[in-house]
């Protein structure tokens, strides 16, 4: 093995890392993502973690066979225990849920220190990324939106600086749906939305059926308020 391809979504997360920096790919799997940008000099060295073994094994295999153990430190650890403060300055975590992002970054805030980008590829839950960001000084710089293999991945890039500059005064809207996303809406933008809001226009109609008690109220209201702010983004 002397080269490495990445899935078109990694792809894009790659050409989101700052040029020259040191990288720490968290959840790296296959280790795929930070080998690639070391064999095509993106990157001056990265950290690899892992918190199952499998895959942390993996990882080991592939920079041992693109004889990369100079550059690229593979660790086991949970989520961003496997750095020290400092040590990188751009993190990506990809191919998860939001709300697992979320709890990575909520606690490894404190290794997040000179860290100059968070580039997140969330597989669903978005909102959950958006909101972490906003509580803790993180200004949404970029967002991408793509399809692969027939499933739907966002790309969020983010940076230290004022977390609301993006949203102006559709905060709720983008928070849910992205605020650079919203205003382009794009095909595969579209597309989940509108397979989103199918989902939920279920769920409302099951819940219907349901006992009346104060908790299935409260879940019809906050569905109804979902379904209207996404029809109103759609048009």
């Amino acid at each position: 093995m002397n080269e490495v391809k990445l899935s078109k979504r990694l792809q894009a997360v790659a050409e989101e890392i700052i040029p020259q920096s040191v990288l720490a790919d968290i959840g790296s799997d296959h280790a795929y993502l930070p080998c690639y940008c070391v064999l095509h000099n993106r990157i001056v060295s990265a950290i690899a973690g892992e918190v199952v073994e499998g895959p942390y094994q993996s990882a080991k295999t592939t920079v041992e066979q693109l004889h990369l153990e100079d550059k690229i430190s593979v660790r086991k650890g949970d989520g961003l225990s496997v750095l020290a403060g400092g040590e990188a300055d751009v993190i990506t975590i990809c191919g998860m849920g939001g709300a697992l992002i979320r709890d990575i970054l909520e606690r490894g805030k404190g290794k997040l220190q000179g860290v100059q980008r968070l580039v997140l590829q969330p597989n669903i839950g978005a909102h959950n990324i958006r909101q972490w960001l906003i509580e803790n000084g993180w200004e949404l710089k970029k967002e991408q939106i793509l399809k692969e293999d027939g499933k739907i991945y966002e790309i969020l890039c983010a940076e230290k600086g004022n977390p609301m500059q993006p949203y102006g005064e559709q905060e709720t809207a983008g928070v849910l749906m992205g605020p650079f996303l919203l205003p382009e809406k794009s095909t595969v933008f579209v597309e989940k939305w509108q397979h989103e809001l199918k989902s939920l226009k279920m769920i409302y109609e099951q819940l219907n059926k349901a006992a009346e008690t104060e908790e299935t109220e409260r879940k019809r209201q906050e569905l109804l308020e979902k379904i209207a702010l996404i029809e109103e983004a759609l048009g």
